[in-house]
């Protein structure tokens, strides 16, 4: 049994050695050091997102992706608005789901999990349900694979004075998004996917003005969004309650690795090029991809089973005695699993991912 495996997952990843070695320090929260670091990132974050201070703010939320979107929904929604949510995939459902915990008023937009959510749908219910007020979506759906044309959907709803959010929790930093032009109000991610760090916190790039006039809205302490950022502000990047210092310090080695491999632009091409060799190689194995090539995300990618007899629990453990570990699938209509190539991965992985598959098979 190897020690070690490559994660080919959407996150947690696989992380370079000098990201792992950042987490070799323990420092205070409330030590100047620390917050220095603190806000050096969150400016990072911006510049990732290809906006400015003027105008947005990085606020990060300790806790796994979904604590964003969550701090997201219920802090900044008040109980007067309406919310419309496109859903092709479970984490959209989930958006669904903490809209109804908190007893917001919404709208489920509900695409087969295999189609994109598309303009001409989004705009038939907004014609339909004239009292939305706010717009949430998901960018890769990594229920599938799929990549939602946020690009389309986003400046065209922001145009009607609704206000948008968009999960990009696993494309941001390896998925170019321009979010002034692209009119996203909010933006939420987490620091354990394409920015290639640990899990430990997410983030949310908001919309300044937007943000400060979401003031008391907040049903939770913890999730409140702007309390967050009013601290942040007040305290020059000190968080409200205990924050994951190490890996704090991890994602702020992440992003300088980020910017050294040539930023988003080239990141995006090395994943674009992991996905297509495994896609590519999957297919000469006899193995079939579930999402047309046009709307695939370069984040990971669903595959059919073979055969009605094929073992994916069986096959996953002979993949990890081999070094590599995948993702089971995650939609009811046809059986699959999933294969994702971000991380510290590289065209030479999926060569070596390739020659092991060929070997289980064959």
């Amino acid at each position: 049994m190897v020690e070690k495996y490559l994660l080919l997952t959407p996150g947690p990843l696989t992380t370079s050695e000098k990201v792992k070695q950042a987490m070799d320090f323990d420092y205070c929260t409330w030590d100047d050091d620390y917050k220095k670091i603190t806000q050096s990132f969150r400016h990072s974050l911006l510049e990732v997102a290809q906006v400015n201070e003027d105008e947005y703010t990085a606020v990060p939320i300790q806790g796994s992706g979904t604590y964003g979107v969550e701090s997201v929904i219920s802090s900044t929604i008040s109980n007067k608005d309406k919310l419309l949510i496109g859903i092709n995939g479970a984490y959209g459902k989930r958006i669904s789901e903490m809209a109804d915990i908190y007893g917001l008023d919404h709208v489920d937009l509900v695409v087969d999990e295999r189609e994109p959510i598309t303009l001409e749908l989004v705009t038939e219910y907004l014609n339909k349900y004239l009292d939305i007020t706010h717009f949430a979506m998901i960018h890769c759906e990594t229920t599938t694979g799929i990549l939602n044309p946020i690009e389309d959907i986003i400046p065209y709803v922001s145009d009607k004075g609704i206000v948008t959010i968009v999960d990009a929790m696993s494309s941001f930093g390896g998925v170019p998004i321009n979010v002034k032009e692209e009119k996203i109000d909010y933006l939420i991610s987490s620091s354990n996917k394409c920015i290639q760090g640990v899990p430990g916190f997410s983030f949310v790039i908001a919309r300044k003005k937007l943000l400060e006039s979401t003031e008391g809205i907040s049903r939770t302490l913890s999730l409140d969004l702007y309390g967050q950022y009013a601290e942040m502000e007040r305290n020059n990047g000190k968080w409200r309650f205990t924050s994951p210092t190490h890996v704090v310090h991890a994602f702020y080695e992440a992003l300088e690795e980020l910017k050294a491999e040539g930023g988003v632009t080239a990141r995006h091409q090395r994943y674009s090029s992991n996905q297509k060799h495994l896609a590519s190689g999957m297919e000469e194995l006899g193995f079939k991809v579930l999402i047309d090539e046009k709307n695939q995300s370069p984040i990971i990618t669903s595959f059919i089973y073979p055969s009605d007899d094929f073992d994916f629990n069986e096959f996953y453990q002979q993949l990890k005695s081999d070094g590599f570990v995948i993702y089971p699938g995650k939609i009811s209509q046809v059986p699959t699993f999933r294969i994702g190539n971000i991380g510290e991965v590289y065209d030479e992985d999926i060569t070596k991912l390739l020659v092991a598959i060929d070997e289980i098979i064959n």
